[in-house]
C-alpha cells in the first residue's frame, strides 16, 4: 500500500479516536514522554544553551528514532501499518481534551463559580488565574483554544502528512518540550532556548494552515483575514500571533493585553482593537471553529500526504 494511503488511512481513524476518546486517562505516550524529558532534564540541567541544545536532541531525537524503528518494524504489513499511523495521530491530537476543558471552564462560569473556573484554567494555559475577572478567564480560554489548534491538532497533521508516524511523534515530541522548558523562566532562559527555537521552527507551517483555515472555516472570513494581516507582526510569538489574530477576527473579538504569566506580567498587543473583550459565550463559539478548523486541517493533510516523500514511497 503507498505511504501516502497509510498515512490517510490512519489518520482518520487517529481523528476520529480522538474525537470520540479524546486522551486517555492514564497511561498517555506524552504523558510519558514528558516524564521521561523531566527526569533527563534534572540530570542534565545546566545554565547554557549548549547544555539545552544536547537535552533537546537526545529527546526530540530519541522520541523519533523510536517512531522510526516502530515504522520499520510494520512497514511490511498495511494492516499493521494503518494501526500504528492511526495510534500515532490519536496520541498526539489534543482537539477534544481541548474542548473538553474549555467546556469545563465555561460551565463554570456559566454558573457564577468563578473559584472553580480558575481552578480549571491552569489545565489549559499557564496564567496566573487569581489575577483574571470572568472576563478575564473567558479572553484566556479563547486565546488558549486559538492556540492549541494548531498546536495540538493541525500542527501534528501537518507533520504528519511529511514524514509520517516520526513526523507526528517528532512534532508532538518539540511541542511537549518547549512546554516544559522553552518558556522565559530564570531556570529555563538558556537551558530551554534550543527547545523554544524547535517548537518555533516546527511549528512555523501549522500556525500558518491554522490561521488560513479560520479565515475559511470562520463566520466573518474579511475580518478574520484583515487581522491576521494587520496585527499578528505585533505578537511576541512567531506562531501564536497568526493563529490568535485569525480567530480574534474571524470571532470578531477583542485577544491579547495585559496578562500574568508565572509571576510575570506581560503587556501583549491587543489583537483586534475594535472588537468587543470576549464574554463566556464565546468559549462555545471558539472550540466551534476549533472544531471546523481541525477538520478541514485533516483533510488538507491527507492530500497533502499525496504530494511528498510519504506519497512517493511504496
Amino acid at each position: 500500500m503507498r505511504a501516502d494511503r497509510v498515512f490517510a488511512y490512519g489518520a482518520v481513524l487517529g481523528f476520529l479516536g480522538d474525537l470520540l476518546a479524546g486522551d486517555p486517562r492514564r497511561g498517555h505516550p506524552v504523558a510519558g514522554f514528558g516524564r521521561a524529558a523531566g527526569a533527563l532534564e534534572r540530570r542534565m540541567w545546566r545554565d547554557d544553551r549548549g547544555s539545552g541544545a544536547v537535552y533537546t536532541t537526545l529527546c526530540a531525537g530519541g522520541a523519533v528514532g523510536a517512531a522510526v524503528l516502530a515504522k520499520n518494524a510494520v512497514r511490511s504489513c498495511a494492516a499493521l501499518s494503518v494501526a500504528l499511523t492511526a495510534l500515532a495521530t490519536w496520541s498526539v491530537l489534543g482537539g477534544t481534551s481541548l474542548a473538553r476543558e474549555a467546556a469545563g471552564v465555561a460551565a463554570a462560569l456559566e454558573a457564577g463559580d468563578l473559584a472553580g473556573a480558575r481552578e480549571l484554567l491552569p489545565r489549559l494555559c499557564g496564567r496566573d488565574p487569581l489575577a483574571l475577572d470572568a472576563d478575564g478567564i473567558a479572553r484566556a480560554v479563547v486565546e488558549s483554544v486559538a492556540e492549541n489548534t494548531s498546536d495540538a491538532v493541525v500542527g501534528a497533521l501537518v507533520w504528519g502528512a511529511v514524514g509520517g508516524v516520526p513526523g507526528l511523534v517528532g512534532f508532538r515530541a518539540a511541542n511537549t518540550l518547549d512546554a516544559m522548558v522553552g518558556h522565559k523562566s530564570p531556570r529555563f532562559r538558556r537551558f530551554g532556548w534550543a527547545s523554544a527555537r524547535l517548537d518555533d521552527v516546527l511549528g512555523y507551517p501549522g500556525a500558518r494552515l491554522t490561521a488560513t483555515l479560520a479565515v475559511l472555516a470562520g463566520p466573518h472570513p474579511g475580518s478574520a483575514l484583515r487581522t491576521w494581516r494587520r496585527d499578528a507582526r505585533f505578537h511576541p510569538s512567531p506562531n501564536a500571533g497568526p493563529v490568535e489574530a485569525a480567530f480574534a477576527g474571524a470571532l470578531r473579538r477583542r485577544l491579547g493585553g495585559t496578562l500574568s504569566y508565572e509571576g510575570r506580567v506581560e503587556h501583549r498587543p491587543v489583537l483586534g482593537a475594535s472588537f468587543p473583550a470576549p464574554t463566556v459565550a464565546d468559549i462555545a463559539r471558539a472550540v466551534r471553529l476549533s472544531r471546523r478548523v481541525g477538520a478541514l486541517a485533516l483533510a488538507v493533510s491527507t492530500a497533502l500526504s499525496a504530494l511528498g516523500p510519504e506519497g512517493a514511497a511504496r
